[in-house]
Parts: structure tokens; sequence; C-alpha cells
């Protein structure tokens, strides 16, 4: 774990981009396609913690970006080269364009100023997407990384993050997936090589800090 001054540093709002993961309705919320992972980040506390990042991040200056997985109707553009697209495009719940199911769920709230980014394809909200290119635009270095799922979308994230040179980090409790003991052990294990990890109450707390008069 980084020092307080270290963290606070890393996380400066100037610099810093908190990014929320498919924290969609079909995907964490009531309608969710995935119960048993809708279940998990509601139950963790996950959603809460991002839902206080997001505030956070608002109230301190720190640029917000959703990234959403979605797919057309007619599913052009969608891979089909895994298990996990096969088995998506058969559940009861499809996330396709348009619908309630890729709208930020709540408690998140997103704000005028925040950027939603959409995909048809592919397993990472960073690989061939507009997200790398948004945020050399801002001016980011670092890249706080939330949301689910610990399985798939949240590693691609962090992995796809270092390769193109960002400083990943990850606020362990504001991440989710299945089974429950999976996602700490993911953590320990490869996240943390790779990543800053840290908790919500000290990312919030380096962003709310007094600042010193000049």
């Amino acid at each position: 774990m980084p020092s307080y001054a270290e963290l606070s540093a890393l996380l400066a709002p100037a610099h810093t981009v908190l990014l929320t993961v498919e924290c969609q309705q079909g995907v964490v919320g009531t309608d969710s396609a995935l119960p048993e992972l809708a279940k998990e980040a509601r139950t963790s506390g996950a959603l809460a913690a991002i839902r206080r990042l997001v505030a956070a991040a608002h109230e301190s200056g720190v640029q917000v970006m959703h990234a959403i997985a979605e797919r057309r109707p007619d599913g052009r553009g969608a891979n089909s080269n895994a298990r996990l697209f096969r088995a998506a495009e058969r559940l009861p719940v499809q996330q396709l364009s348009g619908t309630r199911a890729v709208r930020v769920a709540e408690p998140i709230r997103v704000a005028e100023a925040d950027l939603v980014v959409r995909r048809l394809h592919g397993l990472s909200p960073l690989a061939g997407t507009d997200v790398d290119a948004l945020l050399r635009n801002l001016g980011c270095r670092t890249l706080v990384v939330t949301g689910v799922s610990a399985n798939v979308a949240i590693p691609n994230a962090v992995f796809d993050a270092v390769n193109l040179g960002y400083t990943a980090v990850v606020p362990a409790d504001a991440i989710a997936g299945v089974p429950s003991d999976y996602t700490p052990a993911m953590i320990r294990n490869t996240l943390a090589l790779v990543a800053t990890i840290t908790t919500t109450e000290d990312i919030i707390g380096c962003w709310k800090r007094p600042r010193r008069a000049r």
C-alpha cells in the first residue's frame, strides 16, 4: 500500500479519471441478465462504494467515465468467438442499444460532465474503443478502475490501462465478481502485481483533503 502522500499525488484530480465498468441496469441492476453478479455487487457493498466514489469525484473535479457494454438488436459487430459471448446471446435480458439495460444503474448518478463510452464488441472497455483517446485528451495519467466483473472486464481494463502507459488504481471494495471469494484472491494474486490497490475511503480522503493556501 502506498503512503497517504504518495496516494494523494497519484490521485491528483487534474490527471485522474474514475472509470466505472459495466455498472449498467442489465448487469448490476434489479433486472440483471446476471442476477448472481448483480446480487454480489450489491451485497458486497461494491455498488454503494462506486456511488460514493462517483459522488466524491464530481465534488472534487475528477473526470468520471462510464464504460457500457451493449449489442445491436441484429448482433452486427458482436463477438461470437468465445463461450461467454455465445452464452450471453441466450440470456433473458439482452444488453441492447437504447434500452433500459444499458443505462447506468442506480444508485450511481451520471453528471452532465461525465463521459459515457459504449462498446459493441470484446471483453475490455479500453481495447478498440474511444476510451484511450479520450483519456489522453483529458491529460489522464492515473485511471481508477471500478465495477464488474472481477472475473473478466476488470482485469482486462487494468491490463490494458497498464499496457497503454496509465497507472491503474483499484479500490478493492469497489469491484465485484463471482463467486464472492474469487475477487479478493484475484486482487491479491493478479491485480496487486500491476495496479495500486487501495480502498474507497482512502481515495475519497485524498480527493477531499484540505488544500494548502498558496
